[in-house]
């Protein structure tokens, strides 16, 4: 298992990289691109060659780009060498580091973990604000109180485990203590909240494997026994829960028997259109030498964030024993407005969020949902939200069988 422990200095030398590789390189790039045009028209009117002052003005445009880009790459190797003597601070000791860390994997994290880079990390359960050991002494030390029916949390793009406890809505109003979906589950129902962090930059179909395989060994390893597992993801979350559920295994008893419940909330099923709008973007910049350097910046988000245009394929099976339950929120009062249609919850639309495609058959046909008045992130703490989830995990009646399940 790989665990980020990247340093202050680690943080600094990234940005060091990075600034070299897309500031710097987007400024000498639009730069040359306007200079070129232009002297382009002034060579023409002086017989077609470059002309003195385009040679001079290209020689000092390379000397110039080419000692900051030297600079820069310099300076990153210093920081990473330093870094790597266990000066600085580390990033995982305090919220905003940790905040920083998953925030850039969701952004650059494929990249980062091809490079062996020290802010990249696998997929893991966290207990104060550290990884778990997946096996019996070490799960039995994370959870001491541990109990038959476990409910594993998934966050989406960008996020970490941390952002289940963000200020619960309405009760941000009445200032009380926040508490999460997940510590308000354990002291009222007996649940016990497993919460995990995900490297969000990868393939949504590769963190679904990983997740399959940390779920087979955290119902293996688990101190009591799991009879009853129960998955909540918040938008791309909700995209990796059903990726792990699609894997097969040749078990006799696989994890996946044991899932009653799938919740899912803001979950883009039919896809994000902000990603989709950026895509076209940066194939319109394409077109225009002088903005196609911007478009090298978009480009460089990762596979996890352009597996959001379209979702997952519709061939996808969902778990025929399971329930499952889907979370929308609109910015709107009415679901059935303009505005939900296109906005939703600001990224997510509410079609989408219910996976209910203009043409064609429900994802989910027969299950429960819910619409809440709200933003995409109130998703991850909103008292109707928690009722409603709450309401749903209090059915212990067993789900339908294989062969009583809908087709």
């Amino acid at each position: 298992m790989r665990t980020a422990d990247p340093s202050n200095l680690d943080a600094a030398a990234l940005a060091a990289d990075y600034a070299e590789d897309l500031v710097l390189g987007t400024i000498r790039d639009v730069h040359g691109a306007i200079a070129g045009r232009i002297h382009g028209i002034n060579d023409r009117l002086n017989g077609g060659g470059p002309t003195v002052s385009h040679r001079l003005h290209d020689g000092i445009a390379r000397c110039v780009y080419g000692g900051i880009s030297v600079g820069l790459k310099a300076g990153a190797r210093g920081l990473t060498h330093v870094g790597r003597t266990g000066v600085g601070g580390r990033l995982e000791d305090t919220p905003h580091g940790r905040f920083l860390t998953s925030a850039v994997n969701g952004l650059i994290g494929d990249r980062l973990t091809e490079q062996a880079h020290p802010f990249a990390f696998d997929l893991a359960v966290r207990v104060g604000n550290r990884d778990v050991v997946l096996d019996r002494a070490g799960l039995a030390e994370a959870f001491p109180d541990a109990g038959e029916e476990v409910v594993v949390f998934v966050h989406g793009l960008c996020e970490n485990e941390a952002f289940w406890d963000r200020e619960a809505r309405p009760r941000r109003e009445e200032r009380e203590p926040a508490a999460s979906y997940g510590e308000r589950l354990r002291a009222e129902d007996g649940w016990t909240p497993v919460f995990l962090r995900v490297n969000t930059g990868l393939p949504v179909a590769e963190n679904g494997v990983a997740l399959a395989a940390l779920l087979e060994r955290l119902v293996e390893c688990w101190p009591t026994g799991v009879r009853r597992l129960a998955l909540v993801g918040h938008s791309m979350g909700g995209l990796i829960l059903r990726a792990a559920c699609a894997v097969t295994t040749d078990r006799d008893m696989p994890w996946t028997d044991l899932v009653t419940d799938v919740v899912c909330l803001g979950t883009p099923h039919l896809g994000a259109p902000l990603e989709r709008v950026v895509n076209r973007g940066v194939a319109a910049m394409g077109r225009l030498p002088e903005a196609a350097p911007f478009g090298r910046i978009l480009e460089y988000r990762s596979v996890g964030i352009l597996d959001l245009r379209h979702g997952l394929a519709r061939d996808v099976q969902n778990l025929p024993r399971a329930r499952y339950r889907l979370v929308a929120a609109t910015l709107s009062r009415s679901s059935g407005s303009v505005s939900a249609a296109s906005l939703g919850d600001m990224l997510v639309p509410y079609a989408s969020a219910l996976g209910r495609p203009r043409r064609g058959e429900e994802m989910f046909p027969g299950a429960e949902t819910l619409h809440i008045r709200g933003g995409h992130f109130d998703l991850l703490n909103h008292d109707e939200v928690y009722a409603a989830l709450a309401g749903w995990l209090r059915d212990r009646t067993d789900p339908p069988t294989r062969e009583e399940a809908p087709a």
